[in-house]
């Protein structure tokens, strides 16, 4: 069923989630698979309407361009119309090209989990049908690896009450989607996010995760008196403290590091790692969307640097040569962070992240 423009009908109708914008454009989209670029990985990922799964890729730092199309169906050359209808065996899905050197396969499933319900097999939100319903394609046995283990960790954390029933299979191919489908967000930002909130989308993601509003950036006068002068110096000014002369490069407690400005969750003890280094080392980070990465030049290398996103502190770098599964090493400055306890984390407000300390 084609989504109706008009969002009055689409709350009364819960009709599909991904509408044409021309009855006359509904054509097929003749052309061939997209296939790996040559500096990119690839992720291949269906949940829900692929506008909503899009948008949100698209302002993560170290993806390139994200596409909307066709997944894991058989028939060639699928329309919007067919697949909408439920008439092939295809789900709406993106392409997300991303370089492995600035955010990890884990991270891109890290985001994705928290873009619809995976707990529902039988379509997401007002879309139903199998064309609607969520799935993790893998392009190789590391990425099949990761995603299950991705996907066992989030059934663990206990934050849905159902158990997650997305599946992780192989992917055999995808079809871009029509132009008129790329970067709808920005194309019809109105009746995008007067969907998103229509479908029910937008509620269940503020019900189960972290919203962003809750940090903010506090005013420089009130940062100068809260901080130290080194964790000013680091924070405020780009500076870098001593190797193995900080306060948590060698820290063993369970527990959480937040932004010590703003109070952003940034890294959990369970991915931090012994480097080497002098300076805490984390594979990932607890939440990808309260990090920003910048590009590096100064003294003469190339290198990626890490802030915070809400609070625009600088953290350190993420370089390429850590462990598995993200082989990231964020390398980060203790004068940046504050350390919760696994048992104060609750009380300090940060809950819902205990899980992720195990």
């Amino acid at each position: 069923m084609k989504r109706l423009l008009n969002i009055v009908f689409i709350l009364a109708l819960a009709t599909t989630a991904c509408s044409k914008i021309n009855s006359q454009e509904e054509n097929k989209n003749i052309t061939t698979p997209v296939s790996y670029s040559e500096n990119d990985d690839i992720a291949t990922l269906a949940g829900g309407c692929f506008w909503c799964i899009e948008a949100p890729f698209e302002k993560i730092d170290g993806v390139s361009k994200v596409i909307s199309g066709y997944a894991g169906g058989t028939a060639p050359n699928p329309s919007y119309k067919e697949v909408s209808s439920g008439q092939t065996d295809y789900r709406e899905a993106v392409q997300i090209y991303f370089d492995p050197a600035v955010i990890s396969y884990t991270e891109i499933l890290e985001i994705f989990w928290k873009q619809f319900d995976p707990t529902d097999d039988g379509g997401s939100f007002f879309d139903r049908g199998h064309q609607y319903t969520s799935a993790v394609f893998y392009h190789n046995e590391n990425q099949k690896k990761t995603a299950n283990h991705s996907k066992s960790m989030l059934n663990k954390s206990g934050i849905f009450m159902d158990a997650v029933v997305t599946p992780i299979e192989k992917f055999t191919n995808f079809y871009p989607a029509e132009e008129y489908h790329q970067d709808y967000y920005k194309k019809d930002p109105d009746r995008y996010y007067k969907y998103r909130k229509g479908s029910g989308r937008d509620e269940f993601i503020m019900n189960h995760w972290k919203n962003m509003s809750e940090y903010s950036k506090p005013k420089n006068d009130e940062i100068k008196e809260i901080l130290t002068d080194i964790q000013y110096r680091v924070t405020q000014k780009n500076g870098t403290e001593r190797a193995f002369q900080n306060e948590y490069w060698d820290n063993k407690e369970k527990g959480i590091y937040v932004d010590i400005v703003s109070g952003e969750p940034l890294f959990s003890s369970a991915d931090k790692f012994k480097s080497g280094t002098g300076w805490p080392s984390f594979t990932k980070p607890v939440d990808p969307k309260f990090l920003k990465k910048i590009e590096d030049i100064s003294f003469g290398m190339k290198r990626v640097e890490v802030r915070s996103k809400l609070g625009n502190s600088h953290l350190g770098h993420v370089f390429n040569d850590g462990p598995e599964p993200t082989k990231l090493r964020y390398c980060i400055n203790s004068a940046a962070l504050r350390f919760i306890s696994k048992d104060k984390m609750k009380q300090d407000g940060y809950g819902e992240y205990s899980w992720l300390v195990e």
